[in-house]
């Protein structure tokens, strides 16, 4: 294989429409357990030939302890094969106790997303999908700010002066979703200024304002947040809040739970202890 960069990666055989799907993506390959003769015949077409597709074996099973070698010093561990279903999901502690199952799918894939993301990490979901991830960061508030800047992006991307972009016929979509990302940004100007804009414009769009984007902002909500190890201040929650946050999957266990419990109660946010921590290295 030539690249080891972003690939797709899915957990069932990948068939036409999954390939159609992947073709306008960029990515540098796809594994999965399975591919249909047309899926092949599609993926052959994308990146001239040199996609990356790999089979894997769905069946297999890794050794139950595994092994890293640092600089001549070894680490053994057990290997991490924690399943992530919704009986997690069980041990509410919050006064908000109602957790839809659109929420459990979403933490769900919260937490999936958590367990192959370097500690520490958060991360929020929503309709199925993580919207923001923060991992590999200092602190846990670090972690939700980072993950809660890149949700309320993902949901400035909705925006109706965003959906009415007048992007020039034929542009690429890297180059379209680059435009987007520096538009809602603090660097608009980088895609709004003489000379930049008529790149990618038919004519200069007007700026999306602060008070445009808290306003919508200010609408997102439903968003499921879970976290790979405990949140030791109710300041997560709060930031959590300002990006809609209303369900939070949490190991729980720190000698401040009751803070961020409170802090839930405040908003109205259903929590639960999961009594795990996703904390492997």
């Amino acid at each position: 294989m030539s690249s080891y960069g972003d690939w797709a990666a899915l957990s069932d055989v990948c068939d036409e429409d999954t390939a159609r799907a992947l073709l306008p993506e960029v990515s540098d390959g796809v594994i999965a357990p399975g591919y249909t003769a047309r899926a092949l015949e599609l993926l052959r077409e994308k990146r001239r030939g040199a996609y990356n597709v790999v089979q894997i074996d769905r069946d297999y099973i890794p050794a139950e302890r595994e092994i890293r070698d640092v600089y001549g010093v070894s680490f053994e561990q057990g290997r991490n094969d924690l399943k992530i279903t919704p009986e997690l999901f069980e041990n509410m502690v919050t006064r908000e106790k109602n957790l839809p199952d659109s929420a459990k799918l979403d933490l769900l894939v919260a937490l999936a997303a958590l367990k192959y993301t370097q500690s520490n990490s958060v991360a929020y979901a929503r309709d199925g999908g993580a919207i923001g991830i923060g991992a590999g960061q200092q602190s846990r508030i670090h972690c939700t700010r980072l993950a809660g800047s890149k949700a309320d992006n993902w949901f400035l991307r909705g925006h109706p002066k965003v959906l009415e972009l007048p992007f020039l016929p034929g542009i690429a979509r890297p180059a379209r979703d680059n435009a987007i990302d520096l538009y809602i940004s603090r660097d608009a100007i980088d895609v709004l200024a003489d000379g930049a804009w008529e790149l990618v414009f038919r004519a200069r769009p007007d700026a999306l304002t602060e008070d445009e984007k808290c306003g919508w902002l200010a609408k997102s909500s439903k968003v499921s947040l879970g976290s790979d190890a405990f949140f030791p201040f109710g300041d997560n929650v709060e930031r959590a809040n300002r990006s809609g946050v209303r369900y939070i999957a949490q190991p729980g266990g720190s000698i401040r739970d009751d803070n961020v419990i409170a802090a839930c109660d405040k908003y109205g946010i259903a929590m639960c202890f999961t009594g795990v921590r996703l904390f492997h290295h």
